[in-house]
């Protein structure tokens, strides 16, 4: 029952829109959806795990994403497989961010387990940072395996050439918190925001968002992709600043692919 609840409050109204793989599950998807949060103010994120007990972890996790990125000796021989086909174009203003939920199909793959692909979101800035440096976006492609485990792919976006496939999001953004909206005649491939050098960070992270679930697989692909800057300015018009803090990396290992 608490596990069908969570489904619903995160895929309908959390930022995330993450599924969260946690040892401990909210009360109800009711309860929690009446509790505000948000980046600024009493409701920001240093405020986060006072707001309610099933948001403790967001103060009291030691896995807790984001994270800067440094440079690391420890390697990951194992790729990434990616395995994204076009979905309709199905988006949601959540209060949180702009968020694309994507049709079953899709998904990625790692050491042979596979993590079917749910939604992909952004923020501004990034959240996560590579030796310091921020970026203008991170996209979150939000992921989960059968077993309801969760696996999430970063990629930053930096200002440079215009992106094509971003615009066809930013064209029918909601100005204002809705639901999800179907796009007539409009599709997308999420595989078309991956970078073409495959190279990832990888780390067990949580939720950058409330409740802020623990062990989170996290790939941050380390190749930037490029958007305009008037495409930069126009998600942030919407979103001045939807982005958590860096947390501490404490005693967890960061691994880089080979």
């Amino acid at each position: 029952m608490y596990r069908r609840h969570l489904l619903k409050y995160l895929g309908a109204s959390a930022l995330g829109g993450a599924i969260a793989y946690s040892r401990s599950f909210p009360a109800s998807a009711t309860t929690l959806d009446q509790i505000h949060w948000g980046y600024i103010g009493a409701a920001s994120p240093e405020h986060w795990g006072e707001l309610s007990p099933d948001f403790q972890l967001c103060q009291t996790g030691r896995q807790q994403t984001p994270i800067n990125l440094e440079d690391t000796t420890v390697t990951e021989s194992e790729a990434l497989i990616f395995n994204y086909h076009p979905t309709p174009l199905k988006i949601i203003n959540n209060g949180h961010s702009i968020q694309v939920n994507y049709t079953p199909g899709s998904a990625l793959t790692f050491k042979g387990e596979s993590f079917n692909l749910l939604q992909f979101h952004f923020h501004h800035p990034s959240e996560h940072q590579i030796t310091g440096q921020p970026f203008d976006l991170e996209i979150h492609l939000v992921h989960r395996s059968q077993a309801g485990k969760l696996a999430v792919v970063g990629i930053f976006a930096q200002t440079g050439t215009f992106n094509p496939v971003l615009q066809s999001i930013w064209d029918v953004m909601p100005i204002q918190p809705q639901p999800e909206q179907i796009t007539a005649n409009t599709s997308i491939n999420v595989s078309q925001l991956l970078p073409s050098d495959r190279s990832f960070y990888e780390y067990r992270g949580s939720l950058t968002t409330p409740p802020c679930s623990e062990d989170v697989l996290w790939f941050v692909m380390q190749q930037p992709i490029e958007a305009s800057k008037q495409q930069i300015q126009q998600f942030a018009a919407l979103f001045p600043h939807n982005s958590r803090p860096l947390q501490p990396l404490n005693s967890r290992t960061v691994l880089h692919s080979s």
